[in-house]
């Protein structure tokens, strides 16, 4: 696979992505307490109108114009403060060449931007998220109490949470890495964000996340905690510790005031819903479980072998964008294939994965 071909010529309507699904915001909603429930039903109405927002504006085309910008070694990052408005992008507060300063947040938005970009850099020897030295923006201390974060098609934003059930968006630097990852995502195989593409598209947006924080932390795929949000649950949940987990999906939280993650693990499970663009955020669970056998199957580090492979499929030219489970689980065996051979560790690990998750039998792969 070329991973030179992966930049798109034409305009795309990027999605509103945001790290809190609406199937757990739809939830406390209902809740009992009128201060969470109306605090759920704001960020749910909020987020509502920025998907719409964002189905109505098209971004120009992807890839910029032959010598209009090159890529860089070192990311170009500017931080804004929203100071609790809703007004995008806010006050300048910090660029590249500014010191930190006293706002934790605007620090650590920093920080984890500067991760992600180093990543892709290091490992993938991806220019950003275009691959072309795109400039990487965030604001910070979005909105009052406002519980998500999310990648607009041009910048993140975060919210600073309510301080009882989700801290402050920036604390955590795979949902960071998460959404960014949406934009590499946008300006690649710019998967649907419905049904079985959707959730590839939050399950690679998860992997990357994870892979971000593992090599961040010089993590080993045996050391790493695969969950995704960790840190992020507010100290009013009694029973949960992250938003979603990789390595067993469906246990991350179990909670009286957030209900019960309903991620599933394997095809047996698979949920069928209208809600949240056909579950995306639900089902993304089973490429994200098979993505973890692989990975702790190889050992090692996870973004060198299994991150490599996921890589190489997002952004070889052949992954539709309506992709379904079983045509991205055969992309990857045939990347492991092309990169490592036929009879290598990671043919047979990734063989294995998919068919463990009920994606794939094992004959003839």
């Amino acid at each position: 696979m070329d991973a030179t071909s992966s930049h798109q010529s034409h305009a795309v309507r990027p999605v509103f992505c945001g790290i809190i699904p609406p199937h757990l915001l739809d939830h406390l909603s209902r809740a009992e307490s009128s201060t969470l429930s109306g605090r759920a039903r704001r960020t749910l109405e909020h987020d509502a109108l920025q998907r719409t927002r964002r189905r109505l504006t098209t971004v120009r085309g992807l890839a910029a114009p032959d010598g209009a910008r090159t890529g860089s070694d070192k990311p170009q990052r500017t931080i804004y403060d929203a100071e609790h408005a809703e007004t995008l992008p806010g006050t300048k507060v910090r660029g590249e060449s500014d010191p930190a300063g006293q706002d934790a947040s605007v620090n650590r938005a920093f920080a984890g931007l500067g991760a992600t970009f180093e990543l892709y850099f290091k490992i993938y020897g991806r220019r950003s998220i275009d691959d072309l030295g795109l400039p990487l923006d965030a604001t910070v201390h979005y909105g009052r109490e406002y519980d998500n974060a999310f990648w607009d098609g041009e910048r993140m934003v975060f919210g600073d949470g309510d301080g009882e059930l989700f801290l402050d968006f920036t604390t955590a630097l795979d949902v960071i890495g998460h959404e960014l990852t949406h934009g590499v995502t946008q300006y690649t195989a710019n998967l649907e964000y419905l049904g079985q593409s959707g959730a590839l598209n939050e399950s690679v947006s998860d992997v990357f996340g994870s892979l971000i924080k593992q090599y961040s932390l010089k993590q080993s795929a045996d050391q790493a905690d695969w969950l995704i949000g960790d840190g992020l649950l507010g100290p009013d949940v009694d029973k949960g510790t992250a938003l979603r987990s990789m390595k067993a999906p469906g246990t991350a939280y179990d909670d009286d005031v957030l209900g019960k993650d309903p991620q599933p693990a394997t095809m047996d499970d698979y949920v069928q819903t209208s809600q949240d663009n056909g579950g995306v955020h639900i089902n993304s669970g089973i490429p994200n479980h098979a993505f973890y056998l692989a990975a702790t199957a190889l050992g090692g580090n996870a973004w060198e072998r299994a991150g490599q492979v996921w890589y190489d499929v997002l952004t070889g030219g052949e992954l539709a964008k309506d992709a379904q489970f079983e045509d991205f689980a055969q992309l990857t065996i045939d990347a492991a294939k092309a990169r490592y051979g036929d009879q290598g560790a990671e043919h047979e690990a990734l063989v294995k994965a998919w068919s463990e998750v009920g994606v794939t039998n094992d004959e003839g792969q």
